[in-house]
């Protein structure tokens, strides 16, 4: 009996697993626990039969005063646990890395017939060759009885999995960030490289002569080792990559699965899998990919957000925050007030036949005005609309969203459309003005989140129309739209440089009343900002104290809708109330950082394109952090 395997993992494999999962923790679901449970169970009932064979012929061996003394199939019980621990510290790194993606975006469609389809497969064969190669090369060398034996051992038994994992997931493995593949390989693997070279030297456990090759990939570290550290992680991700591969078929493809469990069963999974690539909907993964490219593009914040939902929902938010970015550039980037105006009309348009724009066919046959191929908005989006711009609109999930809070964003967009040079402060005349023109372009999205969450997650009270669950809803509702307007002061105090240099107009988000406090106009306002953003004002001092003030009093009022209805977001389904926390928390750090910076025109932190104000990443990461570790973490007094 002894200690020596038991202190390499309290040394050097459980310090590891602590770290990641105190790291992890907050960001873990059910799926991630599910997926983790799945791994291990795998890895383990797949390892014990032939580690125990090794031992068994005397391949490899552990001194009995290395261990505890407690077997498994003659495995000791130290063995059995590195199994477990293995996979899960990399199970836990290849989870923190993949956190941030949408893999809907990463399927393709293979047609066979094209060029892109013919190279998919070449790339599935050639996977396929190498490991089948492998299988061969390992029985070659257990055949032989040689010095090979080991590695011909590892070969034989880790490369059918292999084989398998990657005639399933070739697409993902290929096409994933090389942080979601490349890195949760090598990371882990150079780290038992080193323990394993030092458990070698101690003699914790022994590679017999006779059937290795006295290979070293460095002084004291066999070259089998080395290769099945290797491999032993090549499988754990790959099959991570699998199960990663099978969720985004369910969840990117409602045509095929119509439901999909919170916790699919292997059977699905499998399922999933052997759809054919061929059925998939490009232009759903098409538009996702422009949806997500925007978002990153447009909008930190809520990109970081949107990883820590999950599912449907998480693609459903992601597709109509770039509704709303397509909508709002195209007005935005238009070349005249005309042709904004027209944009508007547009998607005005585009809402109506959406919601009510049902044709019947001859034969009698109903088409929605929704019908992503023959409806009538869908028709108006491809004849209408850029090719950038018309996938996201088809993809909204009109069926999940209400029509009035979407036309009440358009009558927001309209509001801009006011700002002209002699009407600097366009429609906001007081500050109830400036509330109104919140809570339609920001407190109406706020809202569709929440329609999109209660839909995924019914609140779980009873019959939505039961008295309690109506009164809920209601209350969320509320807050979501003030949390909306909360968000959009934020916005405003952050881009008051931006506005006052906006094209084709200026424009100042300001009441009147408040600028005539300071003794300022609304044009001396733009004029002094604008000196002061390129260093040009004759007391830049003096004005930023005023500048200050009215950034202070931008951030009161949106800190006084965020207290109205922060508290609330407890009461959404467990599922999106982290998530949602993480989305509100996020954004309102940029008003906490410029409430510490009130009168500087330079913004927060430090300054992005286009001037606008950013967090740095370190930080975002660690208020996103804390606010899915829970409410008690947020700012004080905020």
């Amino acid at each position: 009996m002894g200690y020596d395997y038991a202190l390499v993992h309290l040394t050097y494999t459980l310090p590891p697993a602590l770290l990641l999962t105190a790291i992890y923790f907050p960001l873990t679901t059910r799926l991630d626990l599910y997926k983790l449970s799945f791994l291990i169970t795998v890895a383990v009932l797949s390892t014990i039969p032939w580690d125990s064979y090794l031992i068994r012929t005397n391949i490899w061996s552990y001194p009995p005063n290395a261990v505890l003394g407690p077997t498994i199939w003659q495995i000791p019980i130290e063995e059995v646990f590195f199994f477990v621990i293995q996979t899960y510290n990399t199970t836990l790194l290849y989870l923190l890395f993949s956190k941030p993606v949408l893999h809907s975006v990463y399927l393709a469609k293979e047609d066979k017939a094209t060029k892109d389809g013919k190279k998919w497969q070449y790339i599935k064969f050639a996977g396929q060759a190498l490991f089948g190669l492998a299988v061969k090369k390992g029985i070659d060398y257990i055949r032989a009885e040689g010095p090979k034996t080991y590695l011909g051992l590892i070969l034989v038994w880790a490369s059918p999995f292999l084989f398998m994992l990657w005639s399933l997931a070739y697409q993902f493995l290929v096409r994933l960030p090389l942080t979601n593949t490349v890195l949760p390989i090598a990371v882990p693997t150079l780290y038992l490289w080193a323990v394993d070279t030092l458990a070698l030297k101690r003699g914790t456990w022994v590679i017999e002569q006779g059937t290795k090759t006295g290979w070293e990939l460095w002084p004291g570290l066999e070259a089998e080792e080395a290769i099945f550290f290797f491999l032993t992680n090549c499988l754990i991700v790959f099959g991570l990559v699998a199960f990663d591969n099978a969720v985004a078929i369910l969840n990117t493809f409602p045509i095929h699965f119509r439901k999909v469990p919170a916790l699919p069963s292997p059977a699905l999974l499998v399922k999933a899998l052997l759809l054919p690539a061929g059925t998939y909907d490009d232009d759903r993964i098409l538009g996702l990919q422009q949806s997500v490219d925007r978002l990153r593009a447009k909008s930190r914040s809520f990109y970081l957000a949107s990883s820590t939902f999950q599912g449907r929902l998480r693609i459903d938010l992601v597709i109509l925050y770039s509704f709303c970015r397509v909508a709002d550039d195209l007005i935005d980037n238009a070349a005249s007030p005309a042709e904004a105006k027209t944009w508007v009309k547009k998607l005005r348009n585009f809402l109506d036949l959406s919601y009510g724009g049902d044709m019947k066919t001859e034969k009698g046959e109903i088409i929605r005005g929704s019908d992503k191929n023959r409806g009538a908005a869908t028709l108006f989006a491809v004849q209408n609309f850029p090719q950038d711009a018309f996938l996201t609109l088809l993809l909204l999930p009109v069926d999940r969203l209400s029509k009035e809070p979407l036309t009440e964003l358009l009558n927001g967009f309209e509001m801009d459309l006011s700002f002209t040079p002699t009407n600097p402060t366009g429609p906001i005349k007081s500050e109830p003005d400036l509330d109104l023109y919140g809570a339609r372009v920001a407190g109406t999205v706020a809202l569709l989140c929440i329609q999109l969450v209660l839909y995924h997650h019914p609140l779980p009270s009873g019959s939505p129309t039961s008295p309690a669950v109506e009164a809920q809803t209601k209350r969320l509702m509320a807050a979501g739209h003030h949390m909306g307007i909360a968000l959009q002061y934020t916005n405003i105090a952050r881009d008051l440089a931006l506005d006052a240099v906006a094209s084709p107009q200026p424009r100042c988000y300001l009441p009147p009343s408040w600028l005539k406090k300071e003794k300022l106009s609304p044009e001396s306002f733009l004029s002094n900002l604008v000196a002061c953003s390129s260093s040009h004002a004759q007391d830049p001092g003096f004005f930023q104290k005023k500048l200050g003030r009215l950034r202070g009093k931008l951030l009161e009022r949106g800190f006084e809708f965020y207290r109205k209805s922060r508290d609330v977001v407890e009461e959404l389904p467990r599922e999106a109330r982290a998530p949602m926390r993480v989305a509100v928390e996020s954004y309102m750090q940029i008003a906490r950082e410029l409430r510490k910076e009130q009168g500087l025109v330079g913004n927060v932190g430090k300054v992005g394109k286009m001037g606008r104000a950013t967090v740095p990443r370190w930080k975002r990461a660690w208020v996103a952090w804390r606010a899915l570790v829970g409410p008690g973490s947020r700012g004080r007094g905020n």
